[in-house]
């Protein structure tokens, strides 16, 4: 791989991880201090697991994001949909942790499972590897939705 293409798959991985960073800010306070008291389903796994299943999940979507990237002009559109996705990646975290507001988190994971999905089948066209390796986000995402719908229910 040339220089070039490895500044392009370092770069991607930061920007997905960095979705990642901004989200913590403000889930990691809301842990202890509000979302410990929630009542969730049975299905909720520990709260350990989310940090690093997060980190893997942001590093293949950065992987991917990358392999789309270096496909040049024909990915431009695609590469753009990815960012705004991202931004809904994010929100999740400030409107569920952040405002405390499951309903609104609700409303937000639903439109990024949609653009996730979107993204796979645009991803598919360009390159088939970064469409699959966003099939492990896809679905923690689809589980995350439900978790999040049944806190909406139960709280």
């Amino acid at each position: 791989m040339k220089t070039k293409d490895w500044l392009k798959l370092v770069s991607s991985i930061l920007l997905c991880q960095l979705a990642g960073a901004i989200g913590a800010i403000f889930t990691m306070p809301a842990i202890s201090q509000w979302y410990v008291f929630l009542t969730k389903p049975f299905f909720s796994p520990p709260n350990w697991l989310f940090g690093p299943a997060w980190f893997v999940l942001y590093t293949l979507m950065g992987i991917a994001l990358f392999l789309i990237w270096r496909q040049g002009k024909q990915s431009k559109a695609v590469f753009s949909l990815f960012l705004i996705h991202l931004i809904f990646n994010t929100a999740w975290s400030i409107l569920f942790f952040g405002l405390r507001n499951p309903l609104l988190g609700l409303v937000d994971i639903i439109i990024m499972w949609a653009l996730i999905v979107v993204i796979y089948f645009k991803f598919s066209k360009i390159n088939k590897t970064a469409a699959y390796l966003l099939i492990p986000y896809w679905l923690w995402v689809s589980f995350a939705t439900i978790l999040n719908y049944a806190i909406v229910i139960l709280n």
